[in-house]
């Protein structure tokens, strides 16, 4: 894809952003479990980073998703994955539905000033038992009166413990699995909502909360687009999510590796250097063309996404490459720095834990893989 001027200035303001405003405290938030979300993303609001492919009427930029592609490969110069994985849900994960189906109202109430970064959004699909099964949600949103009232609970909900709202799918219906869902949009501050802090292996800059929800009313006018049709919303989400996953990935990949060869160049064994020896150089060149491959992979799929053509197959293939190349990456650099590649404050362990998410969040390989072979079928040709 040809990026122009002025994608190239997008990326150089996120990148400035990152580096003076966010990776001198990482390690601060990483010790903390948490980070200043409402700060960081109030900061990129005033930056115009947070509705980049979103309507100018309620505070977007009116660009195409490839800037949003452009920001989220920037954001791979940041010291962790916690801090821009949350900021890839704000722009990218939880608010996409509620700018393309949402009624004006709610895109003035809770669009805008998400955009603005003045609230923080999360987006509740998992739970303890329908993870990558979204179809499997139990999680339920009945109609009284002007109300939905709503019970069950929602799993490793990124943002959870500081969200101002949440972008709820839930069965609003007993009717067939794949048209009974909808998505809401959910107050957090609501009477019935509870939390609970998840520790994790990794990504630890990122607050992550399981939701507890017992009766809670939220106003039937909270509805994203039609009814039922949440199932359906939720799997066009995932296309921008798998896309962002990808492209996000692509500096941190280049950066870990420079950070090996720079290592492995001064660390002395055995008389030379360790990357003159051959295995090193050549496993090096072996995953830096690997990344390149991957990243022709998903901007070939963002260029088709812009122009409007259905990308199901190509982001699912990205979103299980770059999950699966992040974890072969991370092994064998970490393998070549030795012992301080089991330092917690080295970058390849840093990634080593954070990156393991890629192959589970957003859809589990296992599931990229299923896709990819249902459409596979379908091709021309193809049996």
């Amino acid at each position: 894809m040809q990026l122009t001027a002025e994608h190239r200035q997008i990326a150089d303001t996120v990148e400035r952003f990152i580096v003076n405003e966010v990776n001198p405290h990482v390690p601060a938030w990483e010790a903390a479990g948490e980070f200043p979300s409402h700060q960081v993303f109030k900061q990129l609001g005033d930056l115009g980073l947070l509705g980049l492919k979103y309507p100018e009427a309620f505070g977007g930029a009116g660009l195409d998703f490839s800037y949003s592609a452009v920001m989220a490969e920037a954001l791979g110069v940041c010291g962790c994955g916690g801090v821009p994985m949350a900021i890839g849900v704000q722009t990218d994960m939880a608010t996409p539905a509620l700018a393309r189906f949402g009624s004006d109202e709610l895109r003035r109430d809770i669009l805008a000033p998400t955009l603005r970064g003045d609230m923080v959004a999360c987006l509740g699909v998992s739970e303890p038992g329908g993870g990558s099964d979204v179809a499997a949600i139990k999680t339920t949103a009945r109609a009284e009166g002007g109300d939905w009232v709503i019970n069950g609970t929602k799993m490793w909900i990124t943002n959870g413990l500081k969200a101002d709202w949440c972008c709820l799918l839930a069965n609003t219906d007993d009717g067939p699995a794949h048209r009974n869902k909808s998505l809401i949009v959910l107050p957090m501050d609501a009477p019935g909502i509870s939390k609970q802090k998840i520790h994790k292996i990794g990504m630890h800059s990122s607050d992550t909360a399981q939701l507890f929800f017992d009766n809670v009313r939220v106003p039937r006018r909270n509805l994203i687009g039609e009814e039922g049709k949440g199932f359906t919303y939720q799997m066009m989400q995932f296309q921008e999510e798998r896309l962002w996953a990808a492209a996000s990935s692509l500096r941190t990949f280049d950066r870990l590796i420079d950070a090996t060869i720079d290592y492995t160049r001064q660390r002395q064994a055995f008389g030379r250097s360790v990357l003159d020896n051959q295995v090193v150089h050549f496993r090096l060149a072996e995953l830096r063309t690997e990344v390149e491959a991957l990243r022709a992979l998903t901007w070939s799929a963002i260029e088709q996404y812009v122009a409007g053509q259905d990308v199901t197959r190509l982001a699912s293939m990205a979103k299980l490459k770059c999950g699966r190349l992040g974890r072969e990456l991370a092994d064998s650099c970490l393998q070549y720095w030795g012992g301080m590649g089991f330092t917690a404050d080295n970058p390849v362990s840093q990634f080593y834990r954070d990156g393991r998410l890629t192959s589970i969040g957003g859809g589990a390989d296992e599931v990229m893989l299923g896709i990819i072979c249902k459409l596979e079928s379908t091709l021309p040709g193809r049996a």
